[in-house]
């Protein structure tokens, strides 16, 4: 008799993590033969709609249509991302989460319920991921920008003196007058890991409220959410990169009604003396942290899809399975480890249908 798959209780046991890394050779393999067996769906006549928010492009795709209200609606959803981003960007000084860095660490600061929320689904998130997602880890983000401008990377000293500046376990939310504060100076939030996700939701929420039952979003091509059909498919055609060769297809997934957020450094890195550093942050040590070549995450939000990926990038395939018994049962991932020497890239997958998957 064979043995039984893990069920999602079994991957907090040693079992299932036993099983899991014992067919990580097999997986590529078998992967392979099942993406082969039904032709990839492929993206049909397509409007689209772009604006550039948050450095990087947002674009609202949607089926060929007569009616003019889904355009209007889209436009809408654009000027949207705008608002968001004056709300979310550290990197505007007059923006509201500016102001909030700026002030919480003197006062308690109010916050209006839309930020106030997104701000308890990062602390949420973070107790979820063993606080390797953590929305307040500003201070860290912060040193190593200012060490790679100057070419070199943070000491020892650097990292333990900034350490204690992190860590939205520490932040005091007053939910019965919707404040925020800090318990140091030089705290802040940084939302880089999820802003671009929850604007993508919120564009896709305006879409929703104009008609629009068909549509996909995406912010850089990393935070994507898919809703309804498209060119006769259940769902849209979604490519997923090869992390090893970015620029080559790996396979499609059919996206509908769910989001994926993809997290990895092939992108954003540099060097110095010889040795790479990725810019994914472990914020409980301080440092870049290399334990995949790429991780994409499903879930019902854009917004939890990229703060998972960021947070499973760095806990690593053991520790990210065994995160997820606390998340809700629609989550399914599919990592990429660093291939050892001589051996092809072998993905491993989550809770993902293979109905879904196809090769390209």
């Amino acid at each position: 008799m064979s043995e039984s798959a893990p069920n999602r209780r079994d991957f907090l046991t040693g079992r299932a993590i036993r099983a899991i890394r014992d067919a990580a050779g097999r997986v590529g393999e078998q992967l392979a033969d099942d993406l082969t067996s039904v032709p990839a769906p492929s993206r049909g006549p397509t409007l689209m709609l772009r604006t550039t928010a948050m450095a990087c492009d947002f674009d609202v795709m949607l089926n060929p249509s007569n009616s003019a209200d889904q355009i209007d609606a889209a436009s809408c959803a654009l000027d949207l991302v705008h608002e968001l981003e004056q709300q979310l960007s550290v990197y505007r000084t007059d923006s509201t989460l500016s102001d909030l860095n700026r002030r919480a660490a003197q006062e308690p600061v109010f916050v209006q319920q839309e930020l106030y929320s997104l701000l308890e689904m990062g602390r949420a998130l973070c107790d979820q991921t063993e606080q390797a997602f953590d929305p307040a880890s500003g201070a860290l983000i912060n040193l190593w920008r200012r060490c790679r401008q100057e070419f070199r990377i943070p000491t020892e000293d650097e990292i333990a003196t900034t350490l204690p500046q992190c860590g939205v376990t520490k932040v005091q939310f007053d939910q019965t007058d919707q404040t925020i504060a800090f318990p140091c100076e030089g705290m802040s939030f940084n939302l880089g890991a999820i802003g671009k996700g929850y604007a993508v939701d919120q564009a896709g929420l305006r879409l929703l409220e104009g008609g629009v039952e068909n549509w996909l979003v995406h912010g850089g091509r990393s935070s994507i959410r898919a809703q309804g059909s498209h060119a006769g498919h259940d769902g849209w055609p979604i490519g997923l990169r090869n992390p090893l060769l970015p620029d080559k297809p790996f396979a499609t997934l059919l996206l509908k009604d769910a989001a994926i957020g993809t997290s990895g450094t092939a992108v954003q890195w540099f060097r110095h003396e010889g040795k790479r550093y990725g810019h994914i942050l472990d914020p409980r040590t301080g440092w870049p942290v290399e334990t995949l070549l790429s991780v994409s995450v499903i879930a019902p939000e854009a917004a939890m899809a990229d703060a998972l990926s960021t947070a499973f990038f760095v806990l690593g395939v053991e520790k990210s399975l065994q995160c997820c018994d606390n998340l809700p049962t629609s989550v399914g991932a599919i990592f990429f480890p660093l291939p050892k020497q001589g051996q092809t890239l072998e993905p491993i997958l989550y809770n993902m249908p293979r109905e879904r998957w196809f090769a390209t």
